[in-house]
């Protein structure tokens, strides 16, 4: 997997492909805990009504709910600072981890990955969206290229002239030979 790291949360690998989804992921989870805080928050201290007392199960379901949104809020949090760490360097924490282990930290030379290869060369509105980013050079974010893939890319160009994968040429003056 190219660009490999590991979310003990989804207990998945997440590279290059799937970046940006873990990214919003993230996003997504961290915004959910803020509103659900805040939402907790005002009912709490805007509430000031004989009408708005609350029965004892009611309470501890809302003691319940703060705990859980805190705590998802800190924990997506730090996996947000972790993950921006990992692009602003370069290294993914398994690496990180393992140089440090090493105490090889200081020879990292690892450049910051640009944003273009997490999301995508599409306009920013669609950075939000969970679609797979198009990427300028597919070859060059992957780190590598498929056999497949350099066909389909090398048939765009001239399909008369391409050899298909069974190795039959499909130029028709080929085939009179």
């Amino acid at each position: 997997v190219s660009r490999m790291d590991h979310c003990p949360w989804m207990n998945n690998c997440v590279g290059v492909g799937n970046m940006k989804h873990f990214i919003l992921f993230l996003v997504y989870t961290w915004s959910c805990s803020v509103f659900s805080l805040l939402l907790l928050g005002w009912n709490y201290f805007m509430c000031s009504d004989e009408e708005c007392a609350f029965n004892v199960f009611l309470t501890q379901l809302v003691r319940l709910v703060t705990i859980l949104s805190l705590g998802a809020l800190l924990f997506t949090s730090s996996m947000i600072m972790n993950v921006t760490f990992g692009l602003m360097t370069g290294i993914g924490t398994i690496d990180r981890l393992k140089k440090k282990a090493n105490d090889t930290i200081a020879d990292a030379v690892e450049e910051p990955i640009p944003l273009k290869d997490v999301f995508g060369i599409g306009a920013y509105w669609t950075f939000l969206f969970p679609i797979d980013p198009v990427f300028d050079n597919y070859d060059q974010v992957m780190g590598y290229s498929t056999p497949q893939r350099l066909l389909r890319e090398e048939m765009k160009g001239d399909p008369m002239k391409m050899n298909s994968p069974s190795g039959i040429s499909k130029d028709p003056d080929m085939l009179n030979i």
